[in-house]
């Protein structure tokens, strides 16, 4: 599970240009965090690209609710 939330770091920080903290802040604070370690749901099953694309769905949903 650490290592899936890692890459999810790595990705924001290489495809988005964000700094380190700051991709730090959305992945810990997101609602895919808190599944991906609720063994229930088998996310921590998921590869790395699989969670970055619920992580940027997660953010658009927000990103669309806050207009």
């Amino acid at each position: 599970m650490e290592y899936a939330t890692q890459d999810l770091v790595a990705m924001l920080v290489e495809r988005e240009g964000l700094p380190i903290q700051e991709a730090m802040r959305i992945v810990y604070h997101s609602d895919l965090h808190a599944k991906l370690h609720d063994v229930e749901t088998g996310l921590y099953l998921e590869g790395s690209e699989y969670l970055y694309g619920l992580l940027e769905e997660e953010r658009a949903v927000l990103k669309n609710s806050d207009l």
